[in-house]
């Protein structure tokens, strides 16, 4: 299998209504305050045809679709217009200038199209959206300043050349140059600055929470192990590769709002919002920076409400809205790949030559030589250097279907995890220390240690940053006008 469980890790949540945008680059790395600032790379962020400029009509649709936002008026600056107060964080204001950006952002990076006919009611949804949004970044940017002016140091926050670096990359990934990206904001009257505002917070909120958390975060031997056999007993089912967006209950004022949010979703969708472009800016669960891509997951690893829809999707299909118990699923399946009945397996061994008639002497011999060897072997990687540096024949076994081995090494792999080594095995032609390299179903990947362990870390991580912005929010004072 190519992915791990993701049910543990939510990304920082609100507390108005409706389901809480994304931010725009979630980053996996994050650094310590003090320590001097990474290159941190967003996802790639889609950018619909028809806010390119190439297409006339489509961008004249997309102005007259930003003219139903409220208040706004061509390419609205705050020099052009007088300004309001859309909310006040502590003692921040969030200007209905700052709104009204935030909104025509969301409508040009996720593809959510307003026409006459919705915009009664997706104008509002969205309007909702960025306030929540805006109201996260403020409190996120006053506990920057006040850590920052605590420890005396500005080192973990982002500078303009990372931010700069960031929209150069976005450019590229969307085959724009950065000047036809700037070009492309200016079209949709989008003022590039409040995307370029939303990629510091992110990466320097990240590093913040990595450098208070990050050092205290253990994932242990006992846990890869758990996760890599849970692993290998889903690796005879079938293979779903799906895409999900997930809309937090709590986020959304309930339950009853995240089901309506997640309908209004879903009607975008089916009218051709790109669903990976939905999912970055509108999913609460850590997949949101890959565009909900989960990669290829067993029904089992949902939970029980999803994989009932699931068993019954056909590949291409989206979900209607899918409650559990502490939210609503949107799920879309890509591809299904039928149970190959299958496990292979890729082995490596330790050997040491002996007859079939070998001697109670020489079999014991050759035993006590590698049971000293076996805790000097640290799974696949190093086992060829320590058996020629003992004398001991090493080899590289390829990989199989299991029930293709020998009795004696299909017991050993049916029993080990990839890393594992095995006992002393004797056969007609010698004994055996057998090292599994790698366990999966046939057709599909099981990730490595080093996989499962890094994803484990990001998903505690995760949860702390929730926490984190969750106990800001609680002693906030947030009052919106």
């Amino acid at each position: 299998m190519s992915t791990l469980p993701r049910r543990g890790a939510l990304l920082a949540v609100a507390a108005l209504t409706l389901p809480l945008v994304a931010s725009a680059a979630a980053l996996a790395q994050s650094r310590a305050p003090a320590a001097p600032p990474s290159r941190i790379t967003a996802p790639k962020v889609e950018l619909p045809s028809d806010i390119t400029g190439a297409d006339p009509a489509a961008a004249a649709a997309q102005t007259a679709a930003g003219a139903a936002i409220p208040g706004s008026a061509g390419a609205a600056t705050p020099s052009t217009q007088a300004e309001g107060v859309a909310a006040v964080v502590n003692d921040d204001i969030i200007s209905t200038y700052d709104l009204r950006q935030r909104m025509r952002l969301l409508v040009m990076t996720s593809g959510v199209q307003i026409t006459p006919q919705n915009q009664e009611e997706v104008v509002p949804q969205l309007q909702q959206e960025a306030l929540r949004s805006l109201v996260d970044e403020h409190l996120e940017t006053q506990e920057i300043q006040r850590v920052s002016k605590k420890q005396k140091t500005k080192d973990f926050i982002a500078d303009d050349k990372e931010v700069d670096d960031e929209l150069s990359d976005m450019a590229k990934r969307n085959n724009l140059s950065y000047a036809q990206l700037k070009s492309s904001f200016a079209a949709s009257d989008v003022d590039i600055q409040t995307l370029r505002d939303q990629i510091r917070t992110t990466i320097t909120w990240q590093r913040l929470v990595g450098g208070i958390y990050g050092r205290d975060i253990r994932v242990g031997d006992d846990q890869i192990d758990h996760m890599m056999q849970r692993l290998t007993n889903q690796a005879g089912q079938n293979q779903y590769l799906v895409s999900e967006i997930f809309i937090d209950a709590n986020r959304a004022g309930g339950m009853d709002g995240a089901v309506k949010g997640a309908a209004q979703l879903v009607q975008q969708m089916e009218q051709g919002a790109p669903f990976g472009n939905v999912a970055r800016q509108f999913s609460s669960a850590p997949t949101a920076a890959s565009g909900g891509d989960t990669g290829y997951i067993s029904a089992t690893e949902e939970p029980p409400e999803v994989a009932k829809v699931l068993e019954q999707m056909r590949p291409g299909q989206i979900s209607q809205p899918i409650p559990v118990s502490d939210g609503v699923y949107i799920i879309q399946l890509r591809e299904k790949r039928a149970a190959s009945g299958q496990t292979m397996v890729a082995l490596k061994q330790a050997a040491v030559r002996l007859d079939k008639d070998a001697t109670p002497a020489q079999i014991s011999a050759a035993e006590a030589q590698l049971k000293a060897l076996k805790p000097q072997i640290k799974g696949c990687s190093n086992i060829e250097q320590v058996s020629n540096k003992a004398g001991v024949v090493p080899a590289d076994l390829g990989e199989a279907d299991i029930n293709d081995l020998s009795a004696q090494f299909k017991a050993a792999a049916e029993k080990l995890q990839p890393g594992e080594v095995s006992d002393p095995i004797r056969t007609d032609v010698g004994l055996h220390l057998v090292a599994v390299c790698s366990k999966h179903a046939g057709g599909s990947t099981m990730p490595t240690r080093e996989q499962i362990q890094n994803r484990l870390q990001s998903e505690q991580l995760s949860v702390m940053s929730r926490r984190y912005l969750r106990d800001l929010r609680n002693s906030a004072t947030i009052e919106a006008r």
